[in-house]
């Protein structure tokens, strides 16, 4: 079996936060969970020049990205949509092609809809995408479940927060690993 899917270097990867908005983040359980563990991804995306994409479905219906993600993305833009599937809308695959990146480091809400679908794009888009299950929620356990399940079959690497942390680290003893480790205990 290949393993290159499974590879994530911080060289070619970019970070992907899928409409965690207001109105939506109101009614999920595991709002605070996503939101911390996005929040590590997005510490380590800074430090190491990753680069960050956020999406916001239908703001004015859904609210703007949560106020956690927003401070401490002063400088990104989020690309508003309507389509589910991040890729039906062409300002993302834009901003997403300028990055020169192909291994998408996905999170967001809802796991099962947006999620899922902008999965599937990516990867018919020939882009490698490493979902990371405890920084992706849905309504229900059952639909996170389902949805997570859904991509993994699809061809998507189901990875969790450390996971992915770590692979992009490499090493122990660096600045960033410092300051990684400091903020996951």
């Amino acid at each position: 079996m290949a393993l290159d899917k499974f590879v994530l270097q911080k060289e070619d990867a970019v970070l992907l936060i899928v409409d965690i908005q207001d109105r939506l983040a109101a009614v999920m359980t595991e709002k605070d969970r996503v939101v911390k563990n996005c929040g590590h991804l997005i510490e380590l995306a800074k430090m190491l020049h990753i680069p960050i994409v956020v999406t916001e479905q239908y703001p004015r219906g859904l609210g703007r990205t949560v106020p956690e993600l927003t401070a401490a993305l002063p400088d990104v833009r989020p690309v508003e949509k309507v389509a589910f599937n991040c890729c039906g809308e062409p300002a993302f695959l834009s901003e997403l092609k300028k990055t020169g990146r192909k291994s998408v480091i996905m999170t967001g809400m809802e796991t099962h809809i947006c999620v899922l679908q902008t999965t599937l794009g990516l990867l018919q888009e020939g882009y490698r995408v490493h979902a990371v299950e405890d920084a992706m929620c849905s309504r229900t356990k059952a639909n996170w479940k389902t949805g997570t399940a859904f991509m993994r079959d699809a061809g998507a690497v189901v990875t969790c927060t450390e996971t992915v942390l770590f692979q992009l680290l490499q090493v122990a003893g660096t600045e960033e690993f410092k300051k990684i480790s400091q903020r996951i205990k």
